[in-house]
């Protein structure tokens, strides 16, 4: 490697003072990918990498162990269960996408994106794909490295090291979300979204889905927080409970109309 220039000295560049430049590099070269690929903007679904396609928990089932324990069967009976999520994320991308595909627009819009991995990563980029549209990969760098899911284009498959950069691409393009039940990094996706509408620092309206009420209601007790003066009353219409896909493709797609094509945002 040609060490004469700072700009094309990998020890200099991986080095503490080239931070910086690591970072802007994050900034501008997925701005690059976009503007080549003429995408203007993207719907974001966020859920769990854990949750397993209906054919992959209904195979791991079938072939299961015949000396398999009582705790292992439980747990690939919840996998099939939990399956209906992968599926329906796979519809409601393929959905969205065709939906996005019959817009008049110079630009390619509302394009599906996802972190880029397994599981509901997987099943979004599964179901634009299979819409024959385009579809986004936000990956990151991990310790226990995990690869991009086969489904996102070679040339749409952006890969972060710093994690506040891939949240900024994720909430910077997005004009709508779906959240899908999921662990840390989902709730910690959703609160940080729901933190910088709250706080008026994302300015733009963004439609957001919480899939299945029943989970989500669960996982959070949204009425205590009101109760205890945590957060207003007016908070809780930040996001939208939709328990089908037919329900959450149509108050998006009304809301998105609304907002982004006819509204304040076009």
């Amino acid at each position: 490697m040609n060490k004469d220039r700072f700009y094309t000295d990998d020890d200099f560049l991986n080095s503490p003072d080239g931070r910086t430049i690591r970072i802007l590099s994050e900034y501008f070269g997925p701005f690059q990918r976009l503007r080549k690929n003429n995408i203007k903007d993207t719907i974001v679904f966020f859920g769990s990498a854990r949750l397993k396609s209906r054919s992959q928990a209904k195979n791991a089932l079938a072939n299961k162990s015949k000396n398999i324990t009582a705790t292992k069967f439980a747990e690939l009976k919840r996998d099939l269960e939990m399956s209906n999520y992968y599926e329906a994320a796979r519809e409601l991308a393929f959905k969205l996408t065709k939906w996005s595909k019959g817009l008049k627009n110079q630009k390619r819009r509302f394009i599906v994106t996802s972190g880029g991995g397994p599981g509901i990563m997987e099943a979004a980029n599964r179901g634009a794909r299979e819409a024959k549209g385009l579809t986004l990969g936000l990956g990151i760098t991990l310790p226990k490295e995990q690869q991009l899911n086969q489904y996102i284009p070679k040339d749409l498959g952006l890969i972060f090291h710093y994690f506040f950069m891939r949240k900024f691409w994720f909430l910077y393009q997005a004009k709508a979300m779906v959240i899908w039940p999921g662990g840390y990094g989902t709730m910690d996706e959703l609160m940080e979204s729901l933190t910088l509408i709250q706080c008026k620092k994302l300015r733009k309206k963004i439609p957001i889905v919480l899939y299945d009420s029943e989970f989500w209601n669960n996982v959070i007790n949204w009425n205590y927080l009101v109760d205890k003066g945590v957060i207003s009353k007016s908070d809780l219409n930040l996001f939208q409970f939709c328990d089908s896909v037919p329900d959450a493709f149509n108050f998006l797609t009304e809301n998105i109309t609304k907002t982004h094509i006819q509204g304040p945002n076009f």
